[in-house]
């Protein structure tokens, strides 16, 4: 591995266990106003007093688990949930998706935050402001009216969008002065991302609009990619890994397709990937002496030296088997009567219907000797003694009954013996004429090597010419509208549209000759591509032993040029799409290269389509709200475009918005710096804080007298809220 590849590795990172931390004092706020602020993400609740630095701040989940080693039933919130591994799978939070429905949950968390706060009161004295989602639906914000008012008992709550507090908090007024900003709200959710216009300090709610797309469904979406990609991968991937990945490595690109045609270079690629090493586990090798790693190779030599002896056994006495039958009806065949019943009555007690059934029988037992034959080892036909055969010569009438079954039987023996002799003769000669062949080789590669490999290149060339035009052909024929499919059902079509000869001509002795040819058999291969026929294992072989020879006597050629090593290479884009490590890497294989997914992610809030979202994309909502605003106010409304959230934080978003907003606007248009908060995580929190400390705070609470008279769906109009069902 080389240096550049080295250092652009990352590891994932371990999960440390959560420390405990004791609660807060609450002696400080007690018996003071102080407005209590709360955060209630998707992601993670934040909360804490108004006059507090910074909140606290813990996953939003929880799990009710039952542990088995002391069987108490545990309930477990935030970090703690990785503390035990069987938790993890029973953890719920308040949000599904992007509305709020588990209150069981949210009453669990709610209570967790009260004590982290150190709070030993009955109940909360402290005014309360709590963030909803943009456009909550009036069920949810009830029933979170009901829990904070009958079972919490807080003096009021006031209800806020998480997303305009952040805006509020990077456009803070003046003391004294009232919020009056212009801007365009972008923000980033995680399970949605939302556009709300302020004009004046005022929340355009009707025109704001938001798209199903958030970190959550770009999470998923990464962790497809990875299984897709990797669909073999030894170690399973989470989503607190993907989510990792998402953060840490995925960016927005300003122009996407310029992106992708650039990838399309290999070494481009591989400069942009980014190597995710996950954890493995070196498997521990039993190291073995000299002396037991001979004694298993000789051991291993015995036991193959005897399976090869089984196996040569077994061959002999299924060859001779064979020879032996051959020889019986070859001699049946020769003795054929006369008589035409007498004939067909024998053929019927050997077990043939007619002389075309014998003459197949014989034609096969005659290819399966000369295969088996040429399958046999040299040195396996040893000379051996010819025996006696006495009764041969003997006439039938000399002979008893026991006598002629005695000389049938000899018959036979000799017949397969001879049959034996003549096969070792011809396996003699076609050796002597295999090592004459050798020989001439060798004379021609001392003489003219050049020449030699020439030749060997241009037959491996035109074997793997064959194999490729095979591979072509089937993979045609699997494409009903190819040339070779068609002509496939021609030949299918006629061979259903043949005349057969009729029942009563082949009783007249009209037969159907299909089959006599061997060409005739062809008509199945072109019919089934995928049959291995004799022809095909034939050239494999032949191409084995030229490109061992190459190997072995030519230089130039080496294990790249086989074919095996041709068909098996990857084109050099996918390869560095995804590289392949050898086998038994287990460092290598435990690795997760990210190149084109790293834009790709991203790219789904402007195409939510690609992930298979029925949705517009962030510049088309961008442009379809800027168009209900007159050119004065539009004009105001870019001057400040502002981007909250956590992928705000993704590199390439700001350059990105900026090229989607420059074109559906006006060119004399200004269009101002794409602000992005100062701590996107934060910010909301630290302005509802900010706002809770102003007089304004309590003009827009709802009191708990309020909340017994109108009930928990109302809430007071003003510019940081919801509008629906408001005062």
């Amino acid at each position: 591995m080389d240096e550049a590849e080295t250092s652009n590795i990352f590891y994932v990172p371990t999960p440390s266990l959560p420390s405990i931390t004791p609660p807060d004092s609450y002696d400080p706020f007690r018996s003071q106003p102080v407005p209590l602020i709360i955060d209630n993400g998707s992601s993670n609740l934040r909360f804490g007093f108004s006059t507090s630095a910074s909140p606290h701040s813990s996953p939003n989940i929880i799990a009710k688990y039952k542990e088995r080693k002391f069987n108490q039933s545990l309930l477990l919130f935030g970090d703690a949930i990785d503390a035990e591994s069987g938790a993890k799978s029973q953890g719920k939070t308040p949000w599904e998706g992007d509305v709020l429905l588990n209150f069981d949950a949210m009453e669990n968390a709610l209570d967790y935050a009260f004590v982290r706060l150190g709070i030993d009161a009955e109940g909360i004295e402290h005014p309360v402001l709590m963030t909803e989602r943009l456009c909550s639906p009036l069920h949810s914000r009830a029933l979170t009216s009901e829990l904070m008012f009958e079972q919490y008992s807080v003096p009021s709550l006031t209800y806020c969008v998480d997303s305009v507090m952040s805006f509020y908090h990077n456009n803070k007024p003046t003391s004294g002065s009232t919020f009056s900003a212009d801007g365009l709200v972008v923000s980033f959710n995680t399970a949605s991302t939302s556009v709300i216009p302020i004009l004046n300090g005022k929340g355009v709610l009707s025109h704001a609009k938001r798209i199903p797309w958030g970190t959550q469904q770009s999470t998923e979406y990464l962790l497809k990619l990875i299984q897709l990609k990797y669909s073999s991968f030894p170690t399973r991937v989470t989503s607190t890994q993907a989510s990792w990945m998402l953060h840490n490595f995925c960016s927005f690109a300003t122009d996407y397709p310029a992106v992708l045609r650039s990838l399309k270079i290999p070494e481009n690629m591989r400069a942009a990937e980014r190597i995710v090493q996950f954890p493995f586990i070196i498997p521990v090798v039993e190291e073995k002496t000299e002396e037991e790693l001979a004694r298993i190779s000789e051991k291993r030599k015995e036991q193959g030296k005897k399976l090869q002896e089984l196996a040569a056994k077994s061959r002999m006495e299924k060859l001779a088997k064979k020879e032996n039958d051959l020889q019986y009806l070859t001699n049946l065949k020769e003795s054929k009567r006369s008589n035409k019943r007498e004939w067909m009555d024998t053929l019927q007690i050997e077990g043939f219907d007619d002389d075309a059934a014998l003459d197949e029988t014989i034609k096969k037992l005659e290819v399966d000797v000369k295969r088996a034959r040429k399958k046999d080892p040299d040195g396996q036909d040893d000379v051996i003694e010819e025996p006696s055969f006495p009764l041969i010569d003997v006439p039938d009438a000399d002979l008893d009954e026991e006598g002629i079954k005695e000389k049938k039987k000899q018959k036979l023996m000799k017949a397969g013996f001879d049959a034996r002799a003549r096969a070792r003769r011809e396996k003699e000669k076609e050796r002597e004429e295999k090592e004459a062949e050798e020989r001439r080789e060798e004379e021609e590669r001392e003489n003219n090597f050049d020449d030699w490999a020439a030749r060997l290149r241009r037959e491996q060339e035109a074997i793997m010419n064959k194999i490729k035009e095979r591979g072509r052909r089937k993979a045609a024929l699997s494409d009903r509208k190819s040339a070779a499919a068609q002509a496939r059902m021609k030949n299918i079509a006629s061979l259903a549209a043949d005349e057969r000869v009729s029942k009563k001509k082949r009783k007249a002795g009209a037969e159907d000759m299909f089959g006599a040819d061997d060409e005739d058999w062809q008509i199945y291969r072109k019919l089934n591509a995928a049959a291995v026929s004799s022809d095909e294992e034939e050239e494999f072989n032949q191409l084995r032993i030229i490109e061992s020879k190459l190997l072995m006597h030519d230089p130039t050629f080496t294990a790249q040029h086989t074919h095996a090593s041709i068909t098996s290479q990857r084109s050099a884009l996918m390869s560095a799409f995804r590289p392949q490590y050898e086998e038994g890497d287990i460092e290598g294989s435990a690795r997760i290269h990210l190149n084109t997914e790293r834009w790709r992610v991203c790219e789904t809030y402007f195409s939510p389509g690609m992930a298979g979202v029925d949705s517009a994309g962030l510049g088309e909502v961008l442009q379809n709200i800027l168009a209900r605003f007159s050119e004065a106010e539009k004009a105001r409304l870019v001057k400040n475009v502002f981007i909250t959230g956590g992928p705000s934080q993704f590199s390439g978003l700001q350059e990105r918005l900026h090229g989607t907003l420059r074109p559906i606007l006006p060119p004399e248009m200004h269009l101002g710096d794409i602000v992005r908060a100062a701590d996107p995580s934060l910010d909301a929190w630290k302005g509802m804080a900010s706002f809770a400390n102003t007089d304004e705070f309590h003009q827009v609470s709802v009191t708990a007298e309020e909340y017994q008279e109108w009930g928990g769906e109302r809430i007071k109009r003003w510019w940081g809220g919801n509008c629906n069902s408001a005062v």
